[in-house]
């Protein structure tokens, strides 16, 4: 998700969103570490999707 996009939803959603990010990103590492992991590269976009949202919060002033 782009950075443009993340700044149109509201707190709310962003924290929504980056719990379910992160939920997302313990899936995946569990299912790499099993040695079924479907798509590697999606660890990298769900870490950076991450960063994206807690950066928009912190530029909101929201801790984290």
């Amino acid at each position: 998700m782009k950075a443009a996009e993340l700044r149109e939803l509201s707190v709310e959603e962003l924290l929504k969103k980056l719990d379910q990010s992160i939920q997302e990103l313990v899936n995946l590492r569990i299912q790499s570490a099993v040695g079924k992991a479907s798509n590697p590269s999606r660890v990298r976009e769900v870490r950076r999707t991450i960063a994206r949202i807690k950066t928009v919060l912190a530029e909101r002033g929201v801790r984290v």
